[in-house]
């Protein structure tokens, strides 16, 4: 290796170092199974629910439960290493971009995609939400119907 040059880092290693950094400033193991689980949540841009992440795991260790799965989601969305997102009818969903951020969601097939807005990180928590406790973020979600369900509306 010629001297001064670093090998490139690849995305998946940086997320996987942050994720390890994360999980030692809560004083979390760094277990196999969490590793897994969160590997699924951010390899993914569609913000799966608890089903999606155990079938994405159980790839890669098949005697994982999906009592693990939920546990193991829990208890990184407590500690703020993946974030509660798009909460709806059906199920719970995650995304392990932690950082500020907003959601589009589809009402029509569900899609959850990430948008930045950077106009709206000046916006102060409002009187209301200081009232009932501290706010510590503030995140956007817009629901509408999405690009593709627009053109195929307009198809059919």
């Amino acid at each position: 290796m010629t001297q001064g040059i670093e090998p490139e880092t690849e995305p998946e290693d940086l997320l996987l170092q942050e994720f390890r950094e994360a999980c030692l400033q809560h004083g979390l193991k760094v277990t196999h199974q969490r590793l897994e689980i969160y590997r699924a949540v951010a390899s993914s841009n569609a913000h799966p629910d608890a089903e999606t992440v155990f079938r994405q795991v159980r790839k890669r260790i098949p005697t994982v439960s999906l009592d693990t799965v939920y546990r193991g989601l829990k208890l990184l969305a407590d500690h703020r290493i993946i974030s509660v997102v798009g909460v709806s009818d059906e199920r719970v969903r995650f995304d392990a971009n932690v950082h500020s951020h907003h959601h589009f969601v589809c009402t029509h097939c569900g899609a959850i995609m990430d948008f930045n807005a950077p106009e709206l990180g000046e916006i102060a928590p409002p009187a209301e939400a200081c009232r009932l406790g501290r706010p510590v973020s503030i995140q956007l979600e817009v629901k509408g119907v999405c690009a593709k369900c627009q053109e195929l509306e307009r198809r059919s």
